[in-house]
């Protein structure tokens, strides 16, 4: 089976996992946890990163760092992974769905500017949902695989409500919005994440990346048990969210290749691309003119009134071929956690996820092994049980 995004452990991984056990640092002290910290902050294009022991984790401290508390509303686009919702529950709070952009995948800015300016006033604790009665805290904007949203216009209706602005950048690490980096875009903190299907990983975990070193220091804080000075003495309820020297010595293995594996991973997406160019009604993932995406993963949607259908038979096609495919993000409020979430119409999130079809991307796949994919997709797209519906002529 071509697997559909695995890790690429070609680096330092084995030396540095070495180091780790023969210094004994293998728990949440060490010299890799600062190093990768480092080299995140770097990348992102801030002054300082916190690891974490997961990309969840540290988008639950985050929110709760810019002031999300128990019965606020926080703003999210309904496509996303679950974790962006669940993160916003951790706090006690409520997504607020809203819907995507046809061309990005992301968070519609003017979605977002009409929900503010229609759907919410101004009061002394700053926005207020109209319908709920509900605090809006903050929105996390989603950078939906490692594709930027338009921030420009995002940050400004965020600036002028008053709305702290955390990122799920969770697979951005590498992307650029208008040549800055993904951290370095105006809001107050970024997540990325460091799963085992990123493309770069540290088997697990995550970081917050930021420049206001008062929000660094106060999440770091929080996610180190909130302890102050060296005796045992806490000052908060806090949470023991550090990654370990372990996951840190993979991190920063993988971070030394962080530029080759952006590069493979949009080699990969322009040779899907231009293979996939000719099949009908197929369109590819977002690549909008702002931005450079981090091309976390690739593939092709099925953009017809019967996509849904062919996209399953695509799927299991590719699969009985030994070629793992998968579907894509079920939004949030078909999510059973979710489903009384407050939200917004949502006509493109409905559209768009069950038409996708994501491909083999890990950023060690063999030019053969991508050509057997697209050799069994072209295969399978121009069967007749796989071609679109047509009307019969009058």
């Amino acid at each position: 089976m071509i697997p559909l995004c695995v890790p690429n452990l070609a680096g330092n991984e084995g030396a540095y996992l070495a180091e780790c056990v023969s210094s004994t640092f293998v728990s949440s002290v060490g010299p890799f946890v600062s190093r990768f910290e480092h080299m995140v902050a770097e990348a992102a294009g801030t002054t300082g990163a916190v690891a974490t022991a997961s990309g969840t984790a540290a988008l639950h401290a985050a929110l709760l760092v810019v002031g999300v508390r128990p019965g606020d509303l926080v703003i999210c686009p309904a496509l996303t992974f679950i974790a962006s919702a669940n993160a916003i529950a951790h706090c006690g709070a409520s997504p607020w769905l809203l819907d995507i952009s046809h061309e990005s995948w992301t968070l519609d800015s003017a979605i977002f500017a009409r929900a503010i300016t229609k759907e919410t006033v101004a009061d002394g604790n700053g926005r207020r949902h109209v319908a709920s009665g509900r605090r809006v805290a903050a929105v996390v904007p989603v950078f939906t695989l490692g594709t930027p949203a338009d921030m420009d216009p995002i940050l400004d209706v965020a600036w002028n409500a008053g709305l702290p602005v955390v990122v799920d950048a969770a697979a951005a690490l590498g992307a650029s919005y208008k040549g800055r980096s993904s951290g370095d875009l105006g809001a107050q903190l970024t997540m990325y994440s460091f799963n085992g299907n990123k493309t770069v990983t540290a088997g697990g975990g995550g970081a917050i990346a930021g420049s206001d070193q008062k929000l660094i220091d106060a999440f770091r804080h929080l996610t180190t048990t909130a302890r102050v000075g060296a005796d045992y003495d806490h000052d908060r309820v806090g949470y023991n969210y550090r990654m370990t020297n372990l996951q840190a010595a993979v991190g920063c293995a993988q971070m030394e290749q962080l530029d080759t594996f952006i590069a493979a991973k949009r080699r990969i997406a322009a040779r899907y691309n231009e293979a996939f160019h000719d099949v009908p009604d197929a369109r590819p993932f977002p690549r909008p003119s702002y931005c450079e995406s981090g091309a976390w993963f690739s593939g092709l949607l099925l953009d017809a009134a019967d996509g849904p259908e062919r996209s399953e038979m695509l799927r299991n096609g590719l699969r009985a071929a030994g070629i793992d495919a998968r579907p894509f993000w079920k939004p949030m409020h078909f999510q059973a956690p979710y489903r009384d979430a407050p939200r917004s119409a949502l006509p493109v999130s409905e559209y768009l996820w069950n038409r996708i079809v994501t491909l083999p991307c890990s950023t060690h796949l063999s030019d053969e092994d991508q050509a057997h994919v697209i050799a069994e997709t072209l295969r399978l797209t121009h069967q007749p049980a796989l071609r679109p519906v047509r009307a019969a002529s009058a």
